[in-house]
């Protein structure tokens, strides 16, 4: 790769250079074994006495990142911070990092700050230890992961929430061993025996999920004279979905349900004025007349069930247990 200084920065020579070969390091441009230049060539390259880039390698091998073969040269080390650059998700980190720098860009706060900011989190992290992991195991990629997003809302520091759906891990290997690690695997009760399946070894806590405050609200301004279609994708989800627009919307009195599949949708919608779809079912929406108001159906996990289960997880870091029957 090519290395280059500027000359402006009041960053010093050497320590520029070594950062320059920490970053490629660290963010695999030179991977395990890789073949750093010779003194003399990147003495040449950047414009520098070969005593300054001497003592660079030779901070940087005291480090453990590079390592000199008798005769053949300087060469990255099978170091620690070589091998996670080496992890095939890395490069998705990298997008996670950087996301958070734009955010704290676009919030006014400047690089200095940030690296301040972020180096006393790190400190804070290390000092109240390893967070509780919560596998939160849906359906539906969005919706899944909002759900992950409205526990740690509610729980705060000392949990982390990572959202996956049935189809992740049944085809992701490596993604089932690392939810196998999760100290508890949330999920829906209609679900659980599937997760279960999966993981018969980890603690699966099944939760009760509720309509979201936004969906409350959609269902009760629906007009009383509306004709409302209410579709799951799902058969065995339409008797709760009724039951919910029942009684969020009891006052409309035109309802009629079903499901995705149904033979006879299209017809049954033909004179509806509003749809209320289950998560998953969003394709019904482009079924529905012109000018139908469409509401999904969309759930958050019961902040009671997670003041229950998920809390003590974050206070104590000793997840609580269930029989086969509970939950």
């Amino acid at each position: 790769m090519d290395f280059f200084l500027n000359r402006q920065s009041d960053v010093p020579i050497r320590r520029q250079i070594r950062g320059m070969i920490e970053y490629a390091i660290s963010f695999g441009d030179l991977g395990i074994g890789g073949a750093l230049p010779s003194v003399r060539d990147l003495a040449d390259q950047l414009g520098v006495a070969p005593m300054t880039v001497s003592q660079v390698y030779a901070d940087l091998k005291r480090e453990g990142l590079v390592e000199t073969r008798t005769g053949a040269g300087t060469f990255v080390a099978d170091s620690a911070r070589a091998q996670v650059a080496a992890r095939s998700d890395i490069a998705q980190l990298h997008r996670e990092i950087d996301a958070l720098i734009d955010s704290a860009m676009a919030r006014g706060i400047g690089m200095s700050d940030f690296g301040l900011l972020f180096n006393a989190r790190l400190d804070y992290r290390a000092t109240a230890g390893e967070p509780a992991v919560v596998a939160v195991a849906g359906l539906f990629d969005e919706a899944t992961r909002s759900y992950a997003e409205a526990i740690e809302r509610q729980v705060g520091s000392g949990i982390v929430a990572r959202p996956v759906t049935l189809d992740q891990l049944q085809a992701d290997e490596t993604l089932r061993a690392r939810t196998a690690g999760a100290d508890m695997i949330l999920t829906f009760l209609t679900l659980r025996d599937s997760v279960v399946a999966l993981f018969p070894n980890t603690n699966v806590v099944p939760i009760r999920f509720i309509p979201s405050e936004p969906t409350r609200l959609a269902l009760a301004a629906i007009d009383p004279m509306a004709r409302v279609a209410v579709i799951s994708r799902f058969p065995s989800f339409l008797p709760i979905l009724r039951f919910g627009v029942q009684r969020f919307a009891a006052h409309c009195q035109d309802v009629v349900a079903g499901s995705e599949g149904d033979e006879g949708l299209d017809t049954m919608l033909a004179d509806r004025q509003v749809l209320v779809f289950a998560t998953g079912a969003e394709a019904t929406a482009g079924r529905m007349p012109d000018g139908a108001r469409a509401i999904e159906y969309r759930h958050i996990p019961d902040p009671g069930d997670i003041d229950r289960v998920v809390k003590p997880l974050a206070r104590t870091g000793a997840p609580l247990r269930y029989g086969k029957d509970e939950g």
